[in-house]
């Protein structure tokens, strides 16, 4: 039998949360263990904190601090920063973060999104692509390059499970880290005490997608990282197959400039871009989302004519680990968001809830909150054309057809600057379903010494 210790008991009491222990005496061995899991993982003072400050409310900068961020813009005569990238590779340097954690529920599909088959000839599923991008590295720099794969609860067996089925994609399996996102309870609106799910399980959820850099510490990877000598962490989203991945010349750029953290950046295609803002607030880089910056500020224009605030971010990073454990780690901890939604749960007879308003506060991070904490940092541009395809939705904007033009598009432009023939509509777009193989080449440049030369695209083409 499993008792509730006294000094946790004392805690409850103290903190307002006396009916978690009311249920106790009903629960069996396994639920009282369970539950008693779940309440050690908590930090019950911070929660009563953040009830305490739930009123408070994200405040825009006042509009003058509010200022565009310089951008950076890296080209071909940047050689001595891709060789500073390169050389890092080669020294073992950099691990590979991936976000995993969301289900293709929007695109009809219950798994992981990382599941979903996207590569317009190959059927490749994102995990696929990003997998052999990693892989490429490695064969290409002769060292491992540690890949963090962020789960959550609800795709963490399921995502394990796949890359054991497909044998990690030829990766070495104890160079991939699975980890899973961290979790917050919900508080009742009114009296803050927790909220349950089932009896003797407290209704949890995750603690946004910030809970990656925290879940990289907690779990320990973090100083296993650092004690195998890696010193930059490359962040990307699972839903953007065209990402390159630990990309040598802006990791040298971000090594150049002795940055903490770096950030690429696309021009937005106009104010309502569904976009956070890469801006500077007294000196230091930020993030505004969209739905909080005004629309006047959003639409304003500079001398030439384009967006004043116009760096819209596709949430590609690079993090140093050491400025990873200083934000990550006591008084530097990133802030939790408050949300208030409708959480069905049940009461204290048993009985399921489901309130008809908003009833409960939930907590999230946000990645973009550690921006503001980084002393040195840089913002590199690039394009939607070249790195950023999201796959979102069913139909439409970011939908599984969008995506798969957008790889027949980049692997169209490889192949024209390598002086290959590409079919092409009238407006630019390739007209065959095109793909290359990460295992092939990972670049243009890559592609163009190796092609053989006859090749003919008349139909779609896989280049492997």
């Amino acid at each position: 039998m499993h008792d509730l210790p006294e000094d946790l008991k004392r805690r409850l009491h103290q903190l307002g949360q006396p009916h978690v222990i009311a249920c106790w005496d009903a629960l069996g061995p396994e639920e009282r263990l369970a539950l008693l899991d779940q309440l050690r993982a908590l930090d019950l003072e911070l929660l009563h904190r953040l009830h305490q400050q739930m009123d408070q409310t994200f405040a825009l900068p006042a509009r003058e601090k509010i200022q565009p961020a310089p951008i950076t813009r890296l080209t071909t005569a940047h050689a001595r920063e891709r060789t500073l990238g390169e050389d890092a590779l080669r020294r073992g340097e950099v691990a590979v973060l991936m976000v995993a954690g969301g289900q293709g529920s929007r695109l009809g599909f219950e798994h992981p999104k990382g599941m979903f088959a996207i590569g317009p000839v190959s059927s490749h599923c994102l995990f696929q692509i990003h997998a052999e991008k990693v892989l490429a590295l490695r064969r290409r720099f002769g060292k491992p390059v540690p890949f963090l794969i962020m789960t959550s609860p609800a795709t963490h067996a399921e995502t394990v499970e796949f890359f054991k089925q497909h044998d990690s994609f030829g990766l070495p399996a104890d160079e991939i880290h699975f980890f899973q996102q961290g979790t917050m309870p919900a508080l009742d609106h009114a009296t803050g005490q927790l909220l349950f799910e089932a009896p003797g399980r407290l209704f949890l959820g995750p603690n946004g997608h910030g809970g990656t850099l925290t879940a990289l510490t907690d779990c320990g990877l973090l100083d296993r990282l650092r004690g195998h000598g890696i010193k930059h962490i490359f962040y990307f989203q699972v839903d953007n197959p065209l990402g390159k991945i630990a990309d040598p010349l802006f990791l040298g750029h971000h090594l150049a400039e002795r940055a903490e953290v770096s950030s690429k950046i696309i021009p937005k295609d106009g104010p309502a871009d569904r976009l956070g803002n890469l801006v500077m607030v007294d000196g230091r880089c930020t993030m505004i989302e969209y739905s909080d910056l005004p629309e006047d500020l959003a639409r304003e224009t500079d001398a030439e004519g384009n967006l004043r605030l116009r760096a819209g971010s596709p949430a590609i990073h690079i993090f140093d680990v050491a400025f990873l454990e200083r934000v990550t780690r006591g008084e530097t901890r990133m802030p939790y968001h408050v949300a208030h939604k409708k959480v069905p749960h049940m009461d204290a007879t048993g009985t399921l809830v489901k309130p008809g308003r908003e009833n409960a506060l939930k907590f999230e991070l946000f990645i973009f909150d550690v921006l503001p904490f980084a002393d040195r940092w840089t913002v590199v541009e690039t394009s939607r054309r070249e790195e950023f395809a999201p796959l979102k939705n069913a139909t439409g904007a970011d939908s599984p057809e969008r995506v798969r033009q957008a790889i027949s598009d980049l692997a169209g432009d490889w192949l024209s600057q390598a002086n290959m023939t590409v079919p092409r509509r009238a407006d630019g777009s390739v007209a065959v379903p095109l793909e290359i193989s990460p295992l092939y080449a990972l670049d243009a440049d890559e592609l163009k010494a190796k092609v053989n030369p006859t090749l003919r695209i008349e139909g779609p083409t896989y280049v492997v």
